[in-house]
């Protein structure tokens, strides 16, 4: 097993309140019948959340990632380079507005495109 995967294996034992709260959302097909995966590897990053067969990453941000905008950029433009559609939120977003978010993901299952 890569160091990688150790690290994905991990953080889904660590997940944060926001990326449980949108676990429930998305696991057993919730969405369209789409399966997600948590803590994904893809090349050299963990993404939070991905759904394979529609190319689709989610990405939750805390207040930490206020700080990091060029290394969330950085790590953004290599999995859309890898070929993957990306969307990220709050962990506010999330915790204060499920409903939304779910709604917003479940467009971009639909369209194949990611909404403005």
């Amino acid at each position: 097993m890569s160091n990688k995967h150790k690290i994905a294996r991990l953080l889904r034992r660590g997940m944060t309140d926001a990326e449980r709260h949108l676990w429930k959302g998305l696991r057993s097909r919730n969405i369209h019948g789409y399966k997600f995966r948590r803590q994904h590897v893809i090349g050299k990053f963990v993404v939070d959340f991905v759904c394979l067969e529609r190319m689709l990453v989610l990405e939750i941000d805390g207040a930490q990632h206020g700080e990091k905008v060029q290394k969330d950029e950085t790590r953004t433009a290599y999995i859309e380079g890898e070929g993957f559609r990306v969307l990220r939120f709050w962990n506010s977003e999330i915790l204060e507005n499920l409903e939304g978010v779910l709604e917003v993901i479940s467009k971009a299952l639909r369209d194949g495109k990611l909404p403005t």
